[in-house]
């Protein structure tokens, strides 16, 4: 189908406020109806990636939507193996940092940041739901908050 607009759905997962070792973690987006997700990672200001490593966003996958319910992706939920998305520079702004294709069987989804001493940044996450079970869908999308 050449309408993509009506086979997908962009969902706005927060910003986040990055500081030092201090985990920040997005909302999640619920997959359910759809066959395919992809996490996006949007660089808004990075003033200092931080020491050695900068700042790391790791997929998390849930049955509920619950905080303590988030773990880690394995690189077998994963569309290509790769479970996080790494950001290392300071000039690294108003860029796209990374993403990441979701194939588990989890119902929500989200990055969890991470930061190094020193790290200072904001960044926004944004998930792209493709391939709605059913007949088309909305394009804009509603976060869940964990709870």
């Amino acid at each position: 189908m050449r309408d993509m607009l009506s086979n997908k759905q962009v969902v706005h997962l927060g910003n986040l406020s990055l500081s030092g070792t201090t985990p920040a973690a997005s909302s999640w987006v619920d997959v359910k109806g759809f066959d395919a997700c992809t996490l996006v990672l949007v660089n808004n200001t990075v003033t200092d990636a931080g020491t050695v490593d900068g700042f790391t966003a790791t997929m998390q996958h849930g049955d509920d939507s619950t905080a303590a319910g988030a773990a880690a992706v394995v690189a077998a939920d994963s569309v290509d193996g790769n479970i996080s998305v790494q950001v290392t520079a300071d000039a690294a702004d108003d860029a796209i940092g990374g993403g990441l294709g979701y194939k588990g069987s989890k119902r929500y989804v989200r990055f969890n940041v991470v930061g190094t001493t020193g790290t200072n940044a904001d960044v926004s996450v944004m998930a792209i739901l493709n391939k709605p079970h059913r007949a088309e869908t909305t394009f804009k999308g509603t976060a869940v908050a964990a709870t």
